[in-house]
Formats: C-alpha cells, sequence, structure tokens
C-alpha cells in the first residue's frame, strides 16, 4: 500500500482501537490530534457516541458493528471479563476487515481492548497498548487477574461464568491469541506500554520494566463552554463530580451540596446521569449541572470531591487540587488508596458519606496545608512525565524500531522522573 507523503517523507498508517468508554477513550485523543498534525494516517474504531469527537482529531472513524454498546451490569471484575470476551467475539470479524483495508503499520489499542491485542496478532502487526489506570503486575494485581474474588464472584454468577467461557474458547479456537491472557482480559499488555499518569502515581513503579512509559495524562485543548459562568465564580471554589458511569443519584449528591455549602464560595456539583431539577432546592452558592468544562473548574478549585476515576484524578493532580474521594466501583477504589497513601487527600466510602462525615473531611482537606503540599508535587510529577506529546513520541521511536516508517525518531522528551 502506497503511505502518504509530507515533504516527500512517508508517513505511517496508525490503528487505535478502544472501549466505548469515556475513561478510556478520552486520554488517546490528544494523542491521537498530535501523531494527525505530525503527518500519520490515524483511525480509529469506536462506537458512536465517540464518533465526533474523534473526528475531531482528524483521525477517520470506523464504526463498530451494533451501535453503542451497553455498560457491564453491575460493572464488576467478573461482569466486565464476560463483557469484553463477548464482545471480542463479536467485534473481530469487522475489525479485521477493516484492518485488512487500512492495513495499519501499528495497532495501538486499550489494555481493556482484547479484540485490538487479538487483531494485531492475527494480522501480525506491531502493537503498542494504552493504560488508562495503573499498570498492573504482580505486585500491583489487576481488578480481573484470576483471584479467590473472581472465583467467589463466578460461583454466585454462574451465567456469567459460562459466558465468559464459552467466548474465551471461542477466541482460542478462531484467532491466533497468543499473548492474550487467560482471564485478565482488561490487562493485555505489548511491548510498548503507554501508562496515563506519572511515575509518582503508579504504584509499585520500580517493577515495571522499560516496555512501560509512564507519560503522564494526556491533556489537549477542549472547546470552550460558553454556557458556563466562569467569570462568576467565587473562591475558594469546591467541586464535586461523581463521573458519567456510576449513577450516584440525588441523594448522595444533596449529601455533598449541604455538606460543601457552609466551606465554599461556589460550589458545583457536576450531577451526570442525574437531572440536575432532583436536587431541589439548593444553597444559593451551590451549582449543578449535569457536565461541567472540569479541567476549567479544576484550575480555580481548592477541594474536588470525586468518584476516583483515573482521568479525574489525573487532571485534579495537573492542577495541584486535593481530593475527597468517594470510590464507587472498578478500579476506583484502587486509586482511592494510592491518593490516600500519598497524602494527596482523604477517602470515604459512599455509604458513609453523609453530609456531616463529608464536611468534616473537607475542613481537614482545606485547613491542613500537608494535603495542599503533596499535592504541588505531583502537579509537578504529572507536568514534567511529558503527556500527549510525550506519547505521540514515543509511538514514533516504537515504529522507528520495528522499521515501519522511515522518519527520523523524535528528540529526547522529558525524562522521566
Amino acid at each position: 500500500m502506497d503511505r502518504l507523503r509530507i515533504g516527500g517523507q512517508p508517513v505511517s498508517t496508525i490503528a487505535f482501537l478502544n472501549i466505548a468508554m469515556h475513561g478510556h477513550i478520552n486520554p488517546t485523543l490528544p494523542v491521537v490530534a498530535e501523531l494527525v498534525r505530525r503527518g500519520h494516517s490515524v483511525t480509529y474504531h469506536t462506537s458512536p457516541a465517540f464518533s465526533k469527537e474523534i473526528e475531531d482529531t482528524g483521525a477517520t472513524v470506523c464504526l463498530y458493528p451494533g451501535g453503542d454498546q451497553p455498560f457491564p451490569d453491575p460493572p464488576m471484575p467478573l461482569t466486565m471479563l464476560d463483557g469484553l470476551a463477548r464482545a471480542a467475539v463479536a467485534l473481530l470479524p469487522g475489525v479485521l476487515s477493516d484492518l485488512r483495508r487500512v492495513r495499519p503499520d501499528l495497532i495501538v489499542h486499550g489494555a481493556a481492548c482484547p479484540w485490538g491485542a487479538v487483531a494485531a496478532g492475527e494480522l501480525g502487526v506491531p502493537a503498542a497498548a494504552a493504560f488508562t489506570t495503573f499498570a498492573f503486575n504482580r505486585y500491583v494485581p489487576s481488578p480481573t487477574r484470576a483471584s479467590w474474588e473472581l472465583l467467589a464472584a463466578a460461583a454466585t454468577r454462574p451465567r456469567n461464568a459460562q459466558s465468559y467461557l464459552r467466548s474465551r474458547w471461542e477466541l482460542y479456537r478462531r484467532y491466533n491469541t497468543r499473548g492474550l491472557p487467560l482471564f485478565d482480559l482488561a490487562n493485555a499488555r505489548q511491548p510498548l506500554n503507554l501508562v496515563f499518569t506519572s511515575r509518582a502515581f503508579q504504584p509499585g513503579v520500580d517493577a515495571f520494566d522499560q516496555s512501560y512509559q509512564f507519560v503522564g495524562p494526556s491533556l489537549g485543548a477542549r472547546s470552550p463552554d460558553p454556557s458556563f459562568p466562569a467569570d462568576r465564580l467565587q473562591a475558594p471554589v469546591l467541586y464535586a463530580s461523581v463521573g458519567t458511569v456510576f449513577d450516584a443519584g440525588p441523594q448522595l449528591l444533596r449529601e455533598f451540596a449541604t455538606a460543601l455549602a457552609p466551606l465554599g464560595g461556589t460550589v458545583i456539583i457536576s450531577t451526570g446521569q442525574t437531572d440536575p431539577a432532583a436536587l431541589d432546592p439548593l444553597p444559593a452558592n451551590v451549582l449543578a449541572r449535569r457536565f461541567v468544562p472540569q479541567p476549567e473548574v479544576l484550575a480555580r478549585a481548592a477541594l474536588f470531591v470525586t468518584h476516583g476515576g483515573m482521568n479525574s484524578v489525573n487532571e485534579a493532580m495537573h492542577a495541584g487540587v486535593p481530593m475527597l474521594v468517594v470510590p464507587q466501583g472498578a478500579d476506583q477504589p484502587l486509586v482511592a488508596r494510592r491518593v490516600v497513601e500519598l497524602g494527596a487527600g482523604l477517602s470515604i466510602r459512599t455509604q458513609d458519606a453523609a453530609a456531616g462525615a463529608v464536611n468534616a473531611l473537607a475542613r481537614r482537606l482545606l485547613n491542613e496545608p500537608r494535603f495542599q503540599a503533596v499535592a504541588a508535587t505531583l502537579q509537578i510529577a504529572q507536568r514534567e512525565a511529558g503527556g500527549y506529546l510525550r506519547a505521540a513520541d514515543e509511538l514514533e521511536r516504537y515504529l522507528h524500531r520495528v522499521g515501519r516508517v522511515s522518519r527520523p525518531a523524535p528528540a529526547d522528551s522529558p525524562q522521566e522522573r
């Protein structure tokens, strides 16, 4: 296949594949935009819900068949494994057909996107994995690893367990699954693994080899929201959000509003799946909106009450904001433990997050200087890791190393700290 040429120099064709969740796709978008800017031809396999965001990067969208996929219900390791395995069986025929047409030089897939890993093995194309949460190994166990907890879940949910085993056998029977973990499908590693956090935040970082590059948060420019009253925010700005995947419900969000209102100049509540009207009546200094321009708010915030999704925590650390983490599920308890371990914030269980308890913890975070000091240290580490520019550099180096591009490798990125 003839490659595109810019200034007489050939560029590469790179295919991204991922699961259709904001937390997995959003960190890759600035990387994709940067690769396009550098002259590479990029395709991205996704669901219709993310088409517009990906098209805005300049990449070519390849839609998965069947429309938007539902989230596993309930979202637990066993149901996630079942969903990933079934999705891989359903999507691989169409994905492979698209990739044979595109003929990529490199496949970049989410670590929790097993069909990306299988497609790379089936086609013999070099691959890199993108970890949008922590990197995992024997010292930092993945939530979907084989464990007693997983066996216990399988005993109580035999239908999910049997469905997973059927799909996993189908993958083994039909495709080259060498290197794909038997159970740990959310941890599909490659010779190059981009981890979207800093070495300072990654637990057990010294146990990972050079195939893991901790590039830090990948934060690109976002379109401004002219409807958001950024110029009317009063310090101190306190911000609470539980993300877009889990439905916190109006009661928990009202607890946050009640707890934070006496402490803040402006309190902002991002309600996600909950209708903001369901929180009424609210104190006069509380602003509730379904969606909030999070980086813009965090740049002004003194405190962030968060569910502990890795993207949100990365953005908070990048802004130097202490956190109160209220984990809902998935990898969020792991992230919450790391925040507390490093002293960047505190954590509370959802069932304990009554207004009085949240208010007391928020007071500590606002009044004890040690939390702000750690947040400032992590802010430096996050920013020095390199972000999306470093990620694009690493992908170009990898292409150069495997002989799939003839343009020179980029200059050295900022050194990891």
